[in-house]
């Protein structure tokens, strides 16, 4: 594997608290304690870890409306993400955002985004102006498969490209674009095909195998630091809950979810580390068992926290 020990079980604790978090944060929108909707993650992990463990911390990404699993593996407090998740004065927005408009400045994750596909050219501007000042620092832009039709997809990466940019795209093709199936919404085989036409990189992986997008990540992220351009990476993974909270998931059947279930990116990578001794049973129980206990104070710290104030109702409102 070649990776240090505390490296991997680093990846393992935060697939472990993405997973935990998705699953705590549905249970409480049942209960009527998360308002608005959400689009969850579950069993997408291990492309968030993957790529953005190959990321320096002064580096930047932007996210998706399908972002939570982004914000937490590039180190966001998740008790303020509770909190904002709760609609609480002490979440990362002052409880404004939600789960779909979530950003950590001083993390330099810029956001999540309600727009689909709205992302993409926000990465060109970043990119342009972190060349413009000289820095080696990159960004790294989080998409899905439905994005990948906009055409903005097209605009964003033919500039990213002509400019030579540090930018590293990556699409998570979880099969689907809302009720609408990659084998009908796309001619080719693989998205990342198309990153030849613009004159960069295209790669496709196995988006449940967090070393393997770890690998491919360093590698795009080694090329945009260097001057290189961008690179386009596409994970091929799978959500295992319905596109959003009004998603009643009709257009797939049991059988393709369980199938893919058998692919859980957590277990597999679990089960790697326990193969080669990195981690025996009993460590990786408590690995999980402390992730959860994260979960459990961010709870705990949001439902205490205060609500915002009425009269503050129009700061941050600019339009």
């Amino acid at each position: 594997m070649g990776l240090e020990r505390e490296f991997c079980v680093d990846m393992l604790s935060e697939m472990h608290k993405i997973r935990i978090f998705e699953e705590t944060v549905d249970d409480l929108y049942a209960r009527g304690l998360v308002h608005g909707t959400m689009h969850l993650s579950i069993g997408q992990e291990a492309s968030a870890v993957g790529s953005i463990s190959a990321l320096r911390d002064e580096d930047y990404i932007l996210s998706t409306h399908r972002g939570h699993g982004h914000c937490i593996a590039k180190g966001a407090d998740i008790k303020l993400m509770m909190a904002e998740f709760m609609g609480k004065e002490t979440g990362y927005c002052r409880g404004r955002g939600g789960s779909m408009h979530i950003a950590d400045m001083e993390g330099r994750n810029l956001g999540a985004n309600g727009v689909v596909g709205g992302g993409i050219p926000l990465a060109v501007g970043v990119g342009l102006s972190l060349k413009m000042r000289g820095t080696d620092e990159i960004v790294m832009g989080f998409f899905g498969d439905g994005a990948a039709n906009q055409g903005s997809f097209h605009e964003s990466l033919n500039m990213a490209a002509i400019w030579c940019l540090p930018v590293v795209y990556v699409c998570e093709n979880n099969q689907y674009g809302m009720s609408m199936s990659t084998r009908r919404a796309f001619k080719i085989e693989n998205i990342s095909q198309r990153a030849a036409s613009y004159g960069m990189p295209g790669v496709t992986v196995d988006g449940n195998d967090v070393l393997e997008v770890y690998e491919a990540a360093t590698e795009a992220v080694k090329r945009a630091r260097a001057g290189e351009g961008p690179t386009l990476i596409e994970c091929k993974t799978y959500r295992w809950k319905g596109h959003s909270k009004s998603d009643h998931e009709r257009y797939r059947t049991k059988e393709e979810i369980k199938a893919w279930k058998k692919k859980d990116p957590i277990k597999r990578l679990r089960e790697i580390l326990i193969a080669e001794g990195v981690i025996g049973d009993e460590e990786a129980r408590q690995i999980e068992e402390e992730a959860r206990q994260t979960i459990t104070e961010a709870v705990e710290y949001a439902q205490a926290s205060p609500e915002p104030a009425v009269d503050t109702i129009l700061e941050g409102v600019y339009a």
